[in-house]
């Protein structure tokens, strides 16, 4: 969700320069984690680095019309259905913790 939601965040104002700390503040999260969410963003192809002189800085910026077109059509899902895009969010990180959890499960054959 945090990803999601920086990324929402930054779309909303492609002109705003967004450094960890403001970030952070925004999404309620520590700036080492809005630091990564930033670069994971920029990794992805979703914001670029600002120009200097604005070290540490990232900008919406999609690598491509494709991917903005699906950026917004994410947007658009997520504030008509915020409920429904959350569930399903948390529903597969509950799947994922559940099977981790099952690999350490004892089982009596073993």
């Amino acid at each position: 969700m945090p990803f999601l939601e920086a990324m929402l965040l930054l779309r909303a104002d492609p002109t705003q320069q967004w450094e960890s700390a403001m970030l952070a503040s925004r999404l309620y999260i520590r700036e080492r984690v809005a630091s990564q969410l930033l670069a994971d963003l920029c990794t992805a192809g979703i914001s670029r680095p600002c120009d200097p002189p604005a070290a540490h800085c990232y900008r919406y910026d999609p690598a491509s019309e494709v991917l903005r077109e699906r950026i917004d059509r994410l947007a658009d899902l997520y504030a008509r259905q915020l409920v429904d895009v959350t569930h399903l969010i948390h529903s597969s990180l509950e799947r994922q913790a559940q099977q981790f959890a099952d690999a350490f499960r004892l089982r009596k054959d073993e």
